[in-house]
């Protein structure tokens, strides 16, 4: 058997680490992936050649390649039967929060906390994806693929459409405190989806590495609508709010765009 490292350079958090997994899920030669998402790594063991495995971890455009291949005599792996739990809490959190940020974000007129949402719904559907299509067909897999891309990138097409008339518009100013707190509390549930999943991996990662929360997108993402909050406030306009909303609604569009790339 085999063992190939691949570094991912955008792999921030779990929800990269499922869209590798159901890409990589129709070779049949791979006998087991262990993620290392702190330090951006994907270890692969596989049977014959590692080419077909590259070719697909490359069309993600995740920054993905090849670090090394070796002959392991590795044959047993640990598999974690909480995974699948774990997946659904997950999923339930993002859900959640996608309601809540979602509901807020309209109240207050907010488009960060809307698009933060959208970033939000893009994660629980490639939970979803992972646990709808457990043990089913290739085929259903990718048809369940491309019906969440096309309505995630419809979505993200009206709130940037939406962010256009309000930059050319006159709009009252968001509510900037509420911003804030729902962003930090966003915040926190990004730490412990994080947390709940990486420490399924093994004993040695329970404790949460900075490293590892501080380099997720998703985190970056409630960080910047935390400090748009705090310029529109200061600045008294709603610029800074539209300008982090744009920057997501490109991150989910382009989030779409991959998902739709496992339904090819």
């Amino acid at each position: 058997m085999n063992k190939t490292v691949f570094e991912i350079t955008k792999m921030d958090c779990p929800s990269e680490e499922n869209l590798i997994r159901m890409k990589l899920d129709g070779i049949k030669h791979i006998k087991n992936l262990d993620f290392d998402i702190s330090n951006r790594t994907l270890t692969v063991f596989h049977e014959y050649n590692s080419d077909q495995i590259e070719k697909s971890i490359v069309e993600l455009n995740l920054g993905g390649k090849k670090i090394s291949t070796e002959h392991t005599e590795q044959t047993t792996f640990h598999e974690d039967i909480q995974q699948k739990k774990l997946l659904w809490i997950v999923l339930a959190i993002n859900f959640a929060f996608f309601l809540i940020e979602m509901a807020t974000g309209i109240f207050s007129k907010s488009m960060g906390l809307v698009a933060d949402s959208l970033d939000m719904l893009a994660d629980s559907f490639v939970y979803g994806i992972s646990l709808l299509a457990v043990g089913g067909t290739i085929i259903k897999k990718k048809r369940i693929a491309k019906l969440t891309g096309y309505f995630q990138l419809t979505l993200a097409v009206i709130g940037f459409v939406e962010v256009l008339r309000r930059f050319f518009g006159v709009e009252k100013l968001p509510d900037f405190s509420t911003m804030i707190i729902v962003s930090v509390f966003a915040l926190i549930a990004n730490g412990i989806c994080l947390y709940i999943l990486q420490k399924s991996k093994s004993k040695e990662e329970v404790h949460m590495k900075a490293s590892m929360i501080f380099t997720s997108n998703d985190v970056i993402i409630n960080l910047g609508v935390i400090i748009a909050g705090l310029l529109v406030n200061w600045l008294h306009s709603n610029k800074p709010d539209l300008i982090i909303g744009t920057i997501v609604f490109l991150l989910v569009i382009q989030g779409a765009f991959r998902i739709l790339k496992l339904s090819k």
